[in-house]
C-alpha cells in the first residue's frame, strides 16, 4: 500500500476524491479502482452535482470529465480555482480530447493534471497517489498554520488588557496596506503579521507584562526578546517566510530608537512600519495595567507627536490618519473581519 495511505488510515482518516462524469459506467469503474485503493469515493454526474458536493465537504481529489451537458468541466475546475476554500484542491481532467487547444484550456482553467480516455490504470494510480500526496502535505501545513493563529488568538483573549487585540492590529494593518495601495498578496501577509506579531510574548513574564509600574532595566531587556521568540517560533512554516521580518521588526523605531535591531529609516522593513503604527494606535486605545485607555481622536494626536519625534514613518501615519478620518474615527472591528 502507499505510505501516505498507510499513514492516513493509521490515524483512521481515509483520502476523498469525488468522481464528476456523465456517464453511469465510467463512474462506477472509477469507483471500483478508487475504492480498491482504499479512498473514499463521492459521485457526481454533471457539473452542478460536483460543485454542491464539493460545497457539501471539500474532496482531497477531484477526477473531472471535461466533456458534460450544461458546466463543462473547464467551468467547474475554473470555478474551483477562483474561490480561495477551493483552489488548493487538485483537479485531474479525465477526457478524450487531446488536442493541444483542448490541453490549454484546461491549463488556463487551472487544472492539475490530464489524464486521457481510455486511460491506462498504472498510469492513473501513480497520478492519483502522487496528487492525494500533495494535498494532504498542504492539508498538515494548513493545520500548523491554524493552530499558529489559534495559539496567537488564545494569547490574546487569555489577558484581560489585549483581549483581541492582534485580531485588531492585522485588521487596521491590512486596511492600512490597502490604503497604501498594495498588493492583495501583500496585503494579506500584513494581516497574517499582525495577527502573530506578539506570539513571543507566550515566552514573557506575565508579572513583567501587567506590572503596573514602570518597568526596571532588565524587565524592560526581556520584554524586548519577545519579537526574537516571536520569529523563532513562526520560521518553520513556509507559510511565514515573507513576513518573519516584520514580526521580528514590528518594535522599531523610524529614527533607530527601536528594538531588537535598532533599525533606522526606511532600511526597517515596509510591513513592520504599517504594523508598529496600527500597534501603537491600539495600544491607545485599549486600557492598559499603567494606564487607562483614550479616544481615537487623542490616539492619534499622540501618534503624530511621536511622529514628530522620530518613531514613525510619516508617510503611514499619514495614511493610516486619513484612514481612520474617512471612517469617522470608528474603530470596532467585525469578528468576522480577520481569517
Amino acid at each position: 500500500m502507499d505510505p501516505v495511505l498507510e499513514t492516513l488510515q493509521a490515524r483512521n482518516i481515509h483520502a476523498r476524491v469525488l468522481v464528476v462524469d456523465d456517464y453511469v459506467q465510467n463512474v462506477e469503474l472509477l469507483e471500483a479502482l478508487l475504492t480498491s485503493m482504499g479512498y473514499s469515493v463521492i459521485k457526481a454526474y454533471n457539473g452542478i452535482e460536483a460543485m454542491k458536493a464539493v460545497t457539501d465537504g471539500a474532496p482531497d481529489l477531484i477526477l473531472l470529465d471535461v466533456l458534460m451537458p450544461g458546466m463543462d468541466g473547464y467551468e467547474v475546475c475554473r470555478r474551483l480555482k477562483s474561490q480561495e476554500s477551493t483552489r488548493l484542491i487538485p483537479v485531474v481532467m479525465i477526457t478524450a480530447l487531446n488536442c493541444l487547444e483542448d490541453r490549454v484550456r484546461g491549463i488556463e482553467a487551472g487544472a492539475d493534471d490530464f489524464i486521457t480516455k481510455p486511460f491506462q490504470r498504472p498510469e492513473l494510480v501513480a497520478r492519483i497517489k502522487s496528487l492525494v500526496r500533495v494535498r494532504m502535505l498542504l492539508n498538515e501545513l494548513e493545520n500548523a498554520k491554524n493552530v499558529l493563529f489559534s495559539l496567537a488568538i488564545t494569547l490574546d483573549f487569555n489577558d484581560p488588557y489585549t483581549h483581541g487585540h492582534s485580531q485588531r492590529v492585522a485588521e487596521y494593518g491590512r486596511r492600512l496596506a490597502a490604503h497604501l495601495g498594495l498588493p492583495e498578496a501583500e496585503q494579506k501577509n500584513i494581516m497574517f503579521s499582525g495577527i502573530l506579531h506578539d506570539i513571543g510574548k507566550i515566552a514573557t513574564d506575565k508579572n513583567i507584562l501587567h506590572k503596573p509600574s514602570a518597568l526596571s532595566g532588565k524587565e524592560y531587556d526581556h520584554i524586548k526578546q519577545h519579537p526574537v521568540v516571536g520569529e523563532k517560533i513562526c520560521q518553520p512554516l513556509n507559510f511565514a517566510k515573507p513576513f518573519l521580518n516584520v514580526i521580528r521588526n514590528h518594535h522599531e523605531k523610524y529614527n533607530g530608537a527601536g528594538y531588537p535591531d535598532g533599525l533606522i529609516g526606511e532600511v526597517i522593513p515596509y510591513g513592520s512600519r504599517i504594523i508598529a503604527v496600527a500597534d501603537a494606535f491600539d495600544a491607545l486605545i485599549t486600557m492598559r495595567p499603567y494606564r487607562r485607555s483614550m479616544s481615537a481622536r487623542d490616539a492619534v494626536g499622540i501618534i503624530k507627536e511621536e511622529t514628530l519625534k522620530g518613531y514613525w514613518d510619516p508617510e503611514i501615519v499619514r495614511a493610516f490618519c486619513d484612514m481612520l478620518a474617512m471612517d469617522g474615527y470608528e474603530v470596532k472591528i467585525p469578528k468576522e473581519a480577520v481569517c
